[in-house]
């Protein structure tokens, strides 16, 4: 790893965990960034490196750095590495929110045709975001 680079910490990968590899690492390092753990200006690993930590091919980091870049959050220097673009928090966040929306309306669908009216599609909702601040109070606390 080459200095003033820190170790990314991402969770684990898995060939069963949701996504292709190279995306659970577009979403681990999305979810760093607008986390507030990656920051603008920083340094990234190489893509050797980051294959050796995360145990995965030199080609599927560089596909998830592909995507990363086209999508404004990291950028790369010839010689001088991968970095954390300037925009990357904004960028992601608006990715996040996007993913959000396509997930809300994809439950949204399923619940409607497990016969849920909207009222009850939005009371599931609300209890779902009241067991997620109970977890993180809960995690406050602990």
């Amino acid at each position: 790893m080459s200095p003033g680079t820190s170790r990314l910490i991402l969770p684990p990968l898995s060939a069963a965990g949701p996504g292709t590899l190279y995306q659970q690492i577009v979403d681990g390092l999305k979810r760093e960034v607008s986390e507030g753990r990656l920051r603008p200006g920083q340094p990234l690993p190489s893509f050797r490196q980051l294959a050796g930590d995360l145990l995965v091919s030199v080609i599927t980091v560089k596909r998830a750095y592909e995507e990363l870049e086209r999508d404004g959050i990291i950028y790369r220097r010839q010689g001088l590495g991968t970095f954390v673009a300037e925009a990357a928090a904004d960028r992601s966040r608006e990715a996040k929110t996007e993913r959000a929306r396509e997930l809300m309306r994809d439950a949204a669908r399923e619940a409607a045709e497990a016969g849920l009216e909207p009222r009850d599609i939005f009371r599931l909702f609300e209890s779902t975001l009241d067991e997620k601040r109970e977890a993180k109070h809960v995690r406050k606390r602990g």
